[in-house]
């Protein structure tokens, strides 16, 4: 047997694990996330590894909507789930008698695209995850990019839309800001843009489904867009656009190989990328995304848990490596 690496995939609604091998991943095991308190989702994360614990386990995984300090392992917030403040690595770690590591959920997306086979294939990536809020990875030289205080990739909150003309003497807006790339790109954003178009046109798609339901969403976008509809069609070239300067941004900042869009809107697919790449190269610097390819993401609801337990491999190889080291300089 070879050495296996354990990724769990934590989110608002579910828990998933899965055993990497050998470059291949295993199906999951579910279950409903605790929701109760904080000591009784612990509990279920530990009891969740220990389902998957055996002796060829070097590490463990764990992808979250969280903050993170990532040498400590301690979640410092989150959103949707309830642990805050509290050293999850070393309690995990602790009653697992294996290292774990505890990364944010959208990095381990991010580090999942850039894999194949559960090696590393693309050493320079940008994510997006474009769900009811905008995430983010940066896979830089094959790592992902954690920034000094461990917390970076908060690409939602890049400002792609603010008038500065007369300064920006203003108060301070609450997160997301005005401008950001989540104000204006999100599932959110799909949603206004939806019903702003429903009350322009009501005899389109979105218009007619609007007044059959009495609300409509990124969903009903989809489906007029798929079937032809001008209003929905509009609705994602606009959408599009507005993420293609965000786009645009990452590449003037990193160059990378590839930028990925996950999240719920990708599954709109060429509707969405074509508007997304022209605005991206149209605001992109001469000479740079030479070689960058705009794609949608290719694994899917499985980035989180094959990210997580890419990052126990890499972590575990890492430490396994600078013990050795150490041990030939102390003989």
């Amino acid at each position: 047997m070879s050495d296996q690496f354990i990724g769990v995939d934590v989110g608002g609604t579910k828990i998933a694990v899965s055993i990497l091998e050998g470059g291949t991943l295993s199906e999951s095991t579910i279950t409903p996330t605790n929701q109760a308190s904080q000591d009784e989702l612990v509990e279920q994360l530990a009891v969740a590894i220990e389902g998957s614990m055996g002796p060829d386990v070097r590490a463990v995984g764990i992808g979250m909507p969280s903050i993170i300090e990532f040498a400590t392992g301690k979640i410092l917030a989150s959103v949707n789930i309830p642990l805050h403040d509290i050293p999850l690595r070393q309690l995990l770690s602790e009653r697992m008698g294996v290292p774990v590591y505890v990364e944010n959920d959208a990095g381990c997306a991010a580090l999942a695209e850039a894999s194949e086979g559960g090696k590393i294939t693309v050493p320079s990536l940008i994510m997006l995850t474009i769900g009811t809020g905008v995430g983010g990875g940066w896979v830089l030289n094959g790592r992902l990019y954690r920034g000094a205080t461990t917390s970076a990739a908060e690409v939602g909150h890049t400002i792609i839309g603010r008038d500065l003309t007369y300064g920006n003497r203003v108060p301070g807006d609450p997160f997301p800001q005005r401008g950001s790339l989540e104000t204006m790109a999100s599932g959110r954003a799909l949603d206004r843009l939806a019903d702003h178009a429903a009350e322009q046109y009501p005899d389109s798609h979105l218009g007619k489904a609007l007044a059959k339901k009495g609300s409509i969403n990124g969903h009903d976008v989809v489906q007029g867009a798929e079937a032809g509809d001008p209003a929905a069609l509009w609705c994602l070239r606009v959408l599009g656009e507005r993420i293609g300067v965000g786009i645009a941004n990452a590449i003037n900042t990193f160059d990378p190989l590839e930028v990925v869009i996950g999240g719920g809107v990708s599954r709109a697919g060429e509707l969405l990328l074509e508007p997304a790449r022209d605005a991206a190269f149209r605001h992109v610097v001469p000479g740079l995304g030479l070689n960058t390819t705009i794609r949608i993401a290719r694994h899917g609801p499985r980035a989180g848990v094959l990210g997580a337990a890419l990052i126990a491999a890499q972590e575990y190889a890492d430490e396994s490596r600078e013990k050795s080291l150490l041990s030939g300089e102390a003989s």
